[in-house]
């Protein structure tokens, strides 16, 4: 009892700790896993959607050896990892949040969640002098615009002038930022369930800290 007691703890001990993010970039970037959504039936017979206790349960009877894809061997705990994401249930985003997680961790990225903002002419006109920005009357805008000014020509007649705007389009709009910010929540929130179940897998080399991104980076304050 003894010496299982201090082999348990010898081997805690030569883990990495690492989070979540950081495991996930090392395995799909470093070991290069892939995610193989049909062998995860064929190796322990659950099909997609089947709680991931379930799949961890058969993964240990199975000796922990689903991999993850790809042509060479990888690491124990990347296939863990790559098998991990192929059963992420569906109420966490399913295949499609896996393909995408696995996408941004190549990458190193985390989803945008803001944008630079950036206004540009609605429409252009092009003629021997170049390319400008297409001019409107600025009455059309009621009572936000200006009305038509007089002014006086050379004659002495006055004429009533328009005040010409440029009309501009100002990307991204306040629902294009709400929208990203959804979909980095949802990045997270699927993050925090593969945390929770690599945390029991059984990993060889690692072991998941509590770690996570920011949830909603765009709340830091300077």
């Amino acid at each position: 009892m003894t010496v299982a007691i201090r082999n348990s703890a010898h081997e805690a001990a030569t883990k990495r700790a690492v989070s979540v993010r950081q495991l996930i970039e090392w395995a799909f970037q470093r070991e290069k896993v892939g995610i193989d959504f049909d062998e995860i039936e064929r190796e322990t017979g659950a099909k997609p959607g089947v709680g991931m206790e379930y799949i961890l349960m058969e993964q240990a009877r199975l000796g922990c050896r689903v991999q993850g894809g790809g042509t060479s061997p990888s690491h124990h705990d990347a296939d863990i990892v790559a098998s991990t994401l192929a059963v992420l249930p569906e109420s966490c985003g399913g295949r499609r949040m896996a393909i995408w997680i696995a996408e941004l961790a190549r990458a190193g990225r985390v989803p945008e969640w803001q944008a630079e903002l950036r206004a540009s002419p609605v429409a252009t006109t092009t003629n021997r002098h170049g390319t400008r920005a297409r001019t409107s009357d600025a009455a059309e805008l009621g009572a936000m615009g200006w009305p038509h000014q007089a002014r006086r020509k050379r004659n002495g007649s006055i004429e009533m002038e328009p005040v010409l705007y440029c009309p501009i389009d100002i990307r991204p709009t306040a629902r294009e930022i709400a929208a990203m910010r959804r979909r980095y929540l949802q990045w997270w929130s699927a993050l925090l369930e593969i945390k929770s179940a690599l945390q029991i897998s059984h990993l060889t080399s690692h072991e998941v800290t509590n770690t996570m991104p920011p949830s909603a980076p765009w709340k830091k304050t300077a």
